[in-house]
């Protein structure tokens, strides 16, 4: 959840959508995601939209103690802008910040009145991110007991020179700790996240955390590369010299390295930074944001997006919450997506998936492109006869460089 919110359009005080959003609502896949914007320390790469509680100190709307209700004023809220329509809800991700920083039963809370308000699916997909050192084995427990069935460890790192650099607080014995207590509490799916190309890391410790994650035998896999955003800390140590920016080189090598590790021990690739032991254990959640499906974004910050409308809510907790008591969206602005628009993100999402992106969605000048990318290897050979392009791995490494030639 970035820090930086676009500016948009007003967004109404009531939350209202046009009627051309409301169209089909209930037939698209439709989730909730919750922010929870509390950390215990600020990582020093970190741009989302997190707070310590000495940056928020204890005025109304910035305690975690009253974050839950204002949560469950915003699902209802949710409910009555989108009327009665049946909306089964298919996932729900608690993301942050760190969700467990709150009380297992303010998480649990907020997910059965998701299931009060609306229907959760059967099979609903419900995670919640957590830092490997922000549980016990009983908090676990609770979580599962609760409702939620899929847990995502942020590991980062399994070297602790590489952690100290990330300004992440856990011991990486502890990570194979959370995850054997997740399996005994009943997870159905646990996936671990990792970050590569830290300043100072090696290729040996890159290696060493990949071994580290495939030893905790994770159902899913994140590994992304460390993009140093203006005005975090890190990127200000960056420009003072004290520390040396990674090169593409060496980000390339380390991807290459873990896609042939996971592809080894039976994680496949399915999104361009995301493995999964089997279909079944891909990410729902985030094939919806990355497939053009609806979700209800809550908290300070968060994004939403209903039938080609994207909004997203005021940033900090207290303006947040004050909204909320006084029974306003707290909407800050929104965008009313036109055609061309959501063809172009069409193109930038699907395109990073396994299951690929139908050539058709293409214009002229796109598909024009399309046999020199096949000939530089970055697309698969059968694009041209099977109407669906697939990124190959040297693809996968290219993958910005490619949108853009199928974007003219």
């Amino acid at each position: 959840m970035p820090s930086a919110l676009p500016d948009g359009e007003p967004a109404p005080s009531d939350g209202a959508l046009p009627e051309s959003a409301l169209a089909g609502l209930g037939r698209r896949p439709f989730g909730f995601y919750i922010h929870v914007p509390f950390c215990t320390v600020r990582c020093g790469y970190c741009d989302f939209n997190t707070y310590t509680a000495s940056e928020l100190g204890s005025g109304p709307g910035a305690s975690r103690a009253s974050y839950a209700e204002a949560a469950v004023a915003e699902i209802r809220l949710a409910r009555s802008v989108l009327g009665d329509v049946d909306v089964p809800v298919e996932t729900v991700f608690f993301g942050g910040g760190t969700p467990t920083l709150l009380p297992p039963a303010d998480l649990t809370r907020i997910v059965g009145v998701i299931g009060e308000e609306f229907r959760l699916s059967p099979d609903a997909e419900v995670t919640t991110e957590s830092n490997p050192d922000s549980v016990s084995a009983d908090d676990l427990r609770r979580l599962r007991d609760g409702g939620i069935n899929r847990i995502s460890f942020g590991m980062q790192s399994a070297v602790s020179h590489v952690l100290a650099v990330l300004d992440r607080t856990h011991d990486p014995r502890r990570v194979p700790q959370v995850v054997d207590w997740a399996r005994s509490a009943g997870f159905d799916e646990v996936s671990l996240d990792l970050i590569y190309g830290t300043p100072g890391e090696s290729l040996a410790d890159w290696a060493t955390s990949l071994d580290g994650a495939l030893d905790s035998d994770p159902d899913h896999v994140s590994a992304y590369a460390l993009i140093v955003e203006e005005g975090t800390a890190l990127a200000r140590q960056i420009r003072r010299g004290e520390v040396k920016m990674t090169d593409d080189d060496d980000l390339a090598d380390k991807y290459i390295a873990a896609d042939e590790a996971f592809e080894k021990a039976g994680l496949g690739w399915y999104e361009v930074s995301n493995w999964s032991r089997s279909p079944e254990s891909r990410c729902r959640h985030n094939m919806g944001y990355w497939t053009g499906g609806d979700w209800w974004g809550v908290g300070p910050g968060a994004h939403s997006h209903v039938g080609g409308v994207r909004w997203w809510n005021v940033k900090h907790p207290t303006a947040y919450a004050g909204r909320i008591e006084h029974g306003s969206s707290p909407a800050h602005a929104r965008e009313v997506l036109d055609d061309e628009t959501q063809r172009v993100e069409h193109v930038l999402l699907e395109l990073r998936l396994r299951d690929g992106l139908a050539i058709d969605v293409l214009d002229q000048a796109g598909r024009a492109n399309l046999p020199a990318q096949v000939e530089r290897g970055l697309v698969s050979e059968d694009a041209l006869t099977h109407g669906r392009l697939v990124l190959t791995q040297a693809g996968r490494l290219l993958a910005d460089a490619v949108v853009r030639d199928l974007l003219p």
